[in-house]
């Protein structure tokens, strides 16, 4: 009998062992409800930042941290999964009256629902696909980020090198990309672009990873943490090239051990098809 060989590497994970959260200040909390909630169909957390100032939404496992201050635009696209993109479309349509005179749009290709929130932060919904997403129904798979033309490869490397990360680079239809496994089906894309980018306004991601210590070690070595938040959590902002020091991107990560009292914690999420809607 023939025995089956296994490509082993397929169920590697990595040094980051969970994406978090996405942060970006929103200036309204009643906008940003009427559109994550409301529009988008997410489901706000019930437990933990329940007052105006702040608000934190569940997309699964992962989550959007919404605190009130001025608006913060990502420098790409947020990636969702959903299960139903009619249901989502009705209720993108239903809020639009609600959200006029703002940087409120969305349009429908296929399975493919391009989303603006009120201040210009861009989401792409997908629906469910085993072969891009695996299990996922509900979720945050990817964060893409633009960065300036040959900065990939550096990318790449430093998420290898800094943060025992799984991370590869290439080309496909739209371009050069690193991307940077995190948690189980989630990833972090580096895009290139020719287009100039914004400046940087403060917006943060958040990981876990497993190798706290070592990851810490690296960044201090090379003067990259900009925070020493507590025992289980500090902030880096710089990928730099390992052997120049030259800034290749920009974005705060928010490091957390997974002896996090937040690790891993169970999200709240309601169902999100027809049945869930009525």
């Amino acid at each position: 009998m023939k025995q089956t060989v296994f490509n082993r590497a397929t169920e590697d994970v990595g040094n980051i062992a969970e994406f978090g959260h996405v942060n970006v200040r929103v200036p309204s909390q009643q906008c940003a409800i009427i559109f994550y909630i409301m529009g988008l169909g997410l489901t706000r957390d019930p437990y933990l930042r329940t007052g105006i100032d702040n608000a934190w939404i569940n997309v699964g496992t992962s989550q959007f941290h919404l605190p009130v201050g001025p608006a913060q635009v990502l420098r790409g696209v947020i990636g969702l999964v959903m299960p139903d993109l009619d249901a989502l479309m009705a209720r993108l349509t239903s809020i639009q009256p609600l959200l006029q005179d703002t940087w409120f749009r969305f349009s429908r290709s296929g399975m493919l629902v391009e989303v603006t929130c009120p201040w210009g932060n861009r989401i792409r919904v997908h629906a469910p696909d085993a072969k891009r997403f695996g299990s996922m129904r509900l979720g945050m798979p990817y964060v893409e980020i633009n960065t300036a033309p040959g900065a990939v490869p550096g990318i790449a490397r430093f998420y290898r090198k800094m943060l025992g990360a799984l991370a590869n680079y290439g080309v496909d239809e739209t371009g050069a990309f690193a991307r940077i496994h995190m948690g189980l089906h989630e990833c972090l894309i580096f895009r290139e672009t020719v287009h100039a980018l914004p400046p940087y306004d403060g917006h943060h991601l958040q990981i876990t990873v497993a190798d706290f210590s070592g990851v810490h070690r690296r960044l201090l070595e090379r003067g990259l943490i900009t925070e020493e938040s507590s025992e289980s959590q500090y902030r880096f902002q710089d990928i730099t090239d390992l052997d120049s020091g030259t800034v290749l991107a920009t974005i705060e990560h928010e490091v957390r051990s997974m002896r996090h009292p937040l690790f891993a914690r169970a999200l709240v999420n309601r169902p999100l098809d027809h049945a869930g809607e009525r």
